[in-house]
């Protein structure tokens, strides 16, 4: 039978309540004015609708959002269904919580079932509504249904481009994401922000540093959220002179002991990426409250600038002030006795609490002992593992072997590496360099043989310089400057100088 075209609005939430498949919690019977027995698990929900001395929209919405706010989204729902039974017209509030209780829920088939009935009741195009369907679609399904959710809100807000910027971003699109966000009629620092943790948290340090400035440039005052994402990326460039302007701009906006606890830890690595350990001491000495992650960043900090000493001293005085150590709190001290090859020390925190260990404690373990020339203990150590050691185990073990120039445990290390994963590049050079080591050179011809019929490249190391805020990256034989006539003529002096000033033979020889 066809639907008359001129009903009103109120029967047509009648006709798709009724027709509409529901598959969650909505019920598909009758509604009836005398109260139902309730034997499900949402009746204290359905009765609190029911006792509600007034049963209009505003009401209804409010105790929705009750149910949303303390976090019982299921409850929230029930009443929306109920509220659809009492023919109740919900409005963009309404269907914006209902909405992002799916959202919490993870159920994609009960948002779009949401979606439909907004749909009908032509309130998709609501820019709240429209956004809330498209945060929904960023986080429960693709980016195509994502799009589409945009393409329907009639006037999206910063609030709505910054989601679909989310969205490009989530999926590694970072043309569209950028080009969207030039197209944004009106840009706030939530806007910024989204563009600099989206490059920040995909690797594209630089354009999230970039972005940041030009943040600064527009004339936008950076919100307490604007610095870890912009400070991170410069500890992964090791940008230390970009990272300590970061690190003024925060003072000067936040205050100097306000950064709060996210900022402060992110400062405190960043310092320690780039060895610059005294600065990150002041960060931490002059926060007003510390967690474990605070205390994990310095002392990780110093494991990874080679001061074990100094972290096991840090771990001791953490321990004093009561702070529970975590996984990661075990995994920088391992790391700082595989520096300094204090491998009893390591037996000693590796057994300190085994609820903490996970896999790549053992991996370290093995580190610490094949480094220390310990073999024996080693193999033993991987035998007894209680599962089967992958690739990272192999290479922990290879490693030793190459400072070592264990060349038979070596040479089983590669091979157990190589049958796990063929194009492992890594195992080749270091199995390479372990031959080269011991005068092997046959060996050495043989095993870049292997690697260029199996279509292996070694990829190239890179280095990096900081001038008045540019970071300049470098390959080996790097072209891709104008001024590298001048870079090569430049280095060509220093090796001169050096040979000339006798320093240690290796030294040049690496050139």
């Amino acid at each position: 039978m066809a639907l008359v075209p001129n009903l009103v609005p109120q029967n047509k939430l009648e006709i798709f309540r009724h027709s509409f498949p529901l598959n969650f919690i909505f019920s598909r019977r009758p509604h009836t004015s005398v109260p139902e027995p309730i034997s499900d698990p949402n009746s204290d929900a359905h009765k609190m609708f029911d006792e509600m001395p007034e049963r209009d929209v505003k009401s209804a919405t409010a105790l929705i959002g009750h149910f949303a706010k303390h976090g019982q989204h299921t409850k929230a729902i029930a009443c929306f269904s109920r509220m659809l039974r009492s023919d109740i017209r919900p409005n963009e509030y309404t269907f914006g919580t209902t909405i992002h209780s799916s959202v919490v829920l993870k159920d994609i088939h009960l948002g779009k079932q949401i979606h439909a009935y907004a749909k009908k009741a032509g309130l998709s195009s609501n820019v709240f509504v429209g956004s809330a369907l498209l945060d929904l679609y960023v986080k429960l399904s693709s980016i195509h249904d994502a799009i589409r959710a945009f393409k329907d809100i009639n006037g999206p807000n910063v609030v709505s481009y910054a989601t679909l910027i989310r969205a490009y971003m989530k999926e590694g699109m970072f043309d569209e994401a950028g080009s969207v966000f030039r197209s944004m009629p009106e840009k706030n620092v939530v806007s910024w922000n989204t563009m600099i943790s989206g490059c920040s948290q995909s690797g594209r340090n630089e354009d999230a540093v970039n972005f940041f400035i030009g943040m600064l440039r527009e004339g936008y005052v950076p919100s307490q959220f604007s610095y870890p994402c912009a400070i991170i990326a410069s500890a992964n460039i090791g940008a230390l002179g970009m990272g300590k302007s970061i690190h003024a701009c925060a003072v000067k906006f936040l205050g100097g002991f306000n950064l709060g606890l996210f900022l402060a830890n992110s400062l405190i690595s960043f310092y320690a990426k780039c060895g610059n350990m005294e600065d990150g001491l002041l960060v931490f000495n002059k926060m007003p409250e510390r967690n474990v992650v605070s205390w994990n960043a310095v002392i990780c900090g110093f494991a990874q600038n080679g001061r074990g000493e100094d972290a096991i001293g840090m771990y001791r005085e953490m321990k004093v002030t009561g702070v529970r150590p975590n996984s990661v709190t075990i995994l920088g001290l391992l790391l700082a006795c595989n520096h300094v090859g204090l491998v009893d020390e390591g037996y000693k925190y590796f057994n300190e609490d085994p609820s903490l260990l996970r896999a790549e404690h053992y991996a370290c373990m093995i580190d610490l002992l094949s480094r220390s020339g310990r073999f024996e203990e080693a193999e033993g150590f991987m035998r007894d593992l209680p599962f089967d050691p992958g690739v990272g185990f192999w290479k922990a073990l290879l490693g030793g072997c190459q400072v070592h120039s264990n060349l038979e445990l070596g040479e089983v290390a590669a091979k157990r590496i190589l049958e796990l994963d063929p194009r492992d590049v890594s195992s080749y050079v270091m199995l390479s360099n372990a031959h080269s080591a011991a005068g092997r050179w046959g060996n050495v011809v043989d095993v870049r043989k292997r690697m260029k019929e199996k279509g292996l490249a070694r990829v190239p190391g890179c280095s990096w310089i900081e001038i008045s805020g540019n970071v300049r990256v470098f390959v080996t034989g790097d072209k891709r400057y104008s001024e590298c006539d001048k870079i090569y003529m430049a280095l060509a002096v220093f090796l001169e100088h050096t040979r000339d000033s006798r320093v240690t033979t290796n030294f040049v020889n690496l050139f």
